[in-house]
């Protein structure tokens, strides 16, 4: 087993480590993704290689007391605090409505994350287009569990089984069956394997300005805007990154502000007194459980895609 590297943090304010990278879970069942007793565990793949991350329980006010194994380890620390949103800037933000108020006062801990890593979060945002959350979730599910490595260290231990997500170039590799078989449609494969041949520009991001950031993002075809501010609001920590295109944010941001639910064009106005802090916005009312009531069953994922089920998750 590798040994393990530590970095104990002191946060400049107070900080909830599960809201700040709830958005980074890809789904219940993410492989890369485990909590034993309130300890998070995570398999990543950095600039340097894979890691495994343990991060035990704390309070708000608490030290980070972080330990790393793999050829990741010292880039995954050295990178935690901004990783943990400490250069998150909330300076100009002032609620005009009292729910995005108090959404705000409940969730003090809450930062906009910057992860640096733009393929981590830009892959899974391609796999999610247009799909439902579970179709979207069991897509990035099997791609990693076969085609991802087992994490280092003790993220390999069967108490945990952690996957690090494939490289670049294992995705670049995989044959359109296979992507098929993962229940991902061929124009959403077709997507990722574009974002793969050009990986080093759109890793270029975490260095651009917003603006700059999402030209480069959305310059490749299947590339959208919805897909392109996932990306920002995990990877570049882009506090104005609002997920435009998705029916049911507009409706749900609409619905707790208003009563009523509207389309990109109302979100449009009704988030312009918070530019610059929009999807600030976006995510405090969903950690706040903000959004219309729900009726009728839930939609069924769609069956025409070949997936196989023994062992495929």
């Amino acid at each position: 087993m590798s040994t393990a590297r530590h970095r104990v943090w002191r946060p400049s304010r107070p900080l909830d480590v599960g809201a700040t990278w709830g958005t980074l879970r890809r789904g219940a069942g993410d492989p890369c993704w485990r909590v034993v007793d309130g300890t998070l565990w995570r398999g990543l793949r950095v600039p340097t290689g894979a890691v495994t991350l343990r991060l035990p329980p704390r309070g708000a006010e608490d030290p980070v007391a972080a330990q790393a194994w793999g050829p990741g380890a010292e880039w995954l620390l050295d990178a935690l605090p901004r990783m943990l949103g400490e250069e998150d800037d909330d300076r100009g933000f002032t609620p005009v409505h009292e729910r995005v108020a108090l959404a705000a006062r409940r969730r003090p801990g809450w930062r906009v994350p910057r992860t640096g890593l733009v393929m981590e979060a830009l892959v899974p945002a391609v796999i999610e287009q247009k799909v439902t959350g579970q179709e979207a979730f069991s897509g990035w599910r099997r791609v990693v569990r076969r085609f991802g490595e087992p994490a280092p260290g003790p993220g390999a231990t069967d108490g945990l089984r952690l996957r690090v997500p494939p490289s670049v170039t294992t995705l670049a590799g995989m044959p359109s069956w296979e992507w098929l078989r993962a229940g991902v449609s061929p124009q959403r494969a077709d997507t990722v394997a574009r974002v793969v041949q050009v990986a080093a520009r759109l890793e270029e991001c975490v260095d651009l300005s917003p603006q700059q950031a999402r030209r480069r993002l959305t310059a490749v075809p299947g590339v959208g805007v919805w897909t392109a501010a996932e990306t920002a609001q995990r990877a570049l920590g882009d506090a104005d990154a609002v997920s435009f295109g998705d029916y049911h944010v507009a409706a749900n941001i609409g619905w707790a502000l208003t009563g009523t639910p509207v389309d990109d064009h109302g979100l449009v106005e009704l988030l312009a007194p918070y530019a610059g802090h929009r999807y600030r916005v976006q995510r405090l009312l969903e950690l706040s459980g903000a959004g219309r009531p729900r009726r009728g069953p839930r939609m069924a994922p769609r069956g025409h895609l070949p997936v196989s089920r023994p062992g495929g998750g």
